[in-house]
């Protein structure tokens, strides 16, 4: 797993988030696409550069659940229970949104995907920006996701910021599950 990266690095990738840029950052499995998820302009940039439809939706990563709570709705005792099973680690979870979350972030989704990242560069990531990151793979739609901070910047022209690291080394991307039925929609 790859090392926490140095302040200057978190801190200046934190202001290119809050200043509505774009950036480049390792995660479990391959290098993702983030963005503040509440700045519209940044998330429809971001969409456009992966050329990745709104109505898909995208997930959140956060560093600890209480940065993804105004974005959810509540969850019971159970769901909680079964969250923290795999949190934080490599898990995406669905779970209802909250109405107020906008579209751009769950699509044509009443969910939102969502993870707590056990990741050491993309969980400094997300406690130095003080909120949950987009988190989409760096690649335009239907081609290989970067693995490398390299590939990173080759295939996806246009981001504002690379903050290189190690991936977690997992081979495919993180499952994702519904939390409400347990249904598995995508394998890792």
């Amino acid at each position: 797993m790859a090392a926490t990266p140095n302040r200057f690095a978190l801190h200046r990738a934190a202001r290119v988030l809050r200043d509505g840029g774009i950036i480049a950052y390792p995660t479990e499995a391959v290098y993702g696409l983030g963005c503040d998820p509440l700045n519209g302009d940044a998330v429809h940039r971001l969409l456009a550069l992966k050329q990745r439809p709104v109505e898909k939706g995208l997930i959140l990563i956060a560093n600890r659940f209480e940065q993804l709570a105004p974005f959810i709705l509540p969850v019971t005792d159970a769901i909680r229970a079964r969250l923290e099973q795999t949190w934080p680690g490599p898990a995406t979870w669905l779970l209802p949104a909250n109405p107020a979350t906008p579209t751009w972030l769950r699509g044509r989704h009443s969910s939102i995907a969502v993870r707590v990242t056990a990741h050491p560069l993309a969980a400094a990531l997300c406690g130095a920006f003080g909120a949950p990151i987009v988190s989409t793979s760096a690649n335009t739609s239907g081609r290989p996701p970067a693995r490398s901070a390299m590939q990173a910047r080759l295939r996806c022209p246009g981001i504002d910021l690379v903050l290189s690291g190690a991936t977690g080394g997992l081979r495919r991307p993180t499952p994702i599950r519904d939390a409400l039925s347990g249904e598995l929609l995508r394998a890792g």
